[in-house]
């Protein structure tokens, strides 16, 4: 899955992998994201959200050097593209934006996540980085701002003074360094290990009964600036519905008798 095609090839491909949707971008050499490519990947994550046999996504780039190397500057250059460009329902790379997906995407960060790159992988839920992977937002040095997600989730992921030493300086951040400040859920090892433990990361959530990930998802997003207090009458108020579905769910009940009986509970889904 690391192959490069021609100038040509599709710059978004998919596989699946044991109820887990592999996407893959891989636009040579930079894997730069434009317009066209960004509504590709909302169509790749939009299946996920849409596909009752999918329980989480893996999302990588091709080539040995990028994962993403962020908006593509080219294209803005070339006049075809403004700062303000509509990259689709899902925002900027398909996913920024997209707050309505209520499966898991892992992040497999196999090589430089940079700017846009970088705010695709933090719009993450799970990170697995190849060791010599490094991550940036170099925005402000030439003369933007990370606003597709990166002012706002950085200082949310890291203590505010190294989030606001990347944001003001651009300087990168390598994968140990992020494992240790939890931005990163595990470094992989060398060249082309990333795809495979994000893929076992992401069989591990599969496991998992279908109602309850994305009730996971729900509470979370609905509580995250919240006090624990409020976010407890927010999750028990009847308003999630995500939450209430698990409730009432025969999964609920086909958990604990398959822990009582000893054996793998068989997950429908309702």
């Amino acid at each position: 899955m690391d192959g490069h095609g021609g100038e040509q090839a599709e710059p978004v491909t998919t596989q699946v992998c044991d109820g887990v949707l592999v996407i893959t971008l891989d636009r040579p050499k930079a894997n730069a994201i434009d317009v066209p490519t960004s509504r590709k990947l909302y169509a790749a994550f939009d299946r996920l959200r849409r596909d009752e046999g999918l329980r989480a996504a893996v999302l990588t780039g091709g080539g040995p050097r990028f994962f993403s190397a962020g908006w593509d500057l080219k294209a803005a250059a070339a006049g075809g593209e403004g700062i303000e460009a509509d990259h689709g329902p899902g925002g900027f790379a398909g996913l920024t934006e997209f707050f309505a997906l209520d499966k898991p995407v892992i992040a497999a960060v196999n090589g430089l996540a940079v700017g846009g790159g970088f705010e695709l992988a933090l719009a993450a839920d799970l990170v697995v980085a190849e060791e010599h992977a490094e991550f940036g937002l170099p925005e402000v040095g030439i003369g933007m701002i990370a606003d597709s997600g990166g002012v706002l989730r950085l200082p949310r992921r890291l203590p505010r003074a190294v989030a606001n030493e990347m944001l003001l300086t651009g300087r990168r951040m390598g994968a140990a360094e992020a494992v240790r400040w939890g931005l990163v859920n595990q470094v992989s090892g060398g060249h082309g290990t990333a795809v495979d433990a994000a893929l076992a990361l992401g069989r591990r959530v599969a496991q998992g009964a279908p109602l309850a990930l994305r009730a996971v998802k729900e509470v979370l997003r609905e509580t995250e600036a919240l006090d624990v207090e409020t976010a407890y009458a927010r999750m028990r108020s009847g308003e999630l519905p995500r939450y209430r579905a698990v409730l009432d769910s025969e999964d609920a009940q086909e958990g604990p008798r398959a822990f009582a009986e000893k054996r793998s509970p068989q997950w429908r889904g309702r």
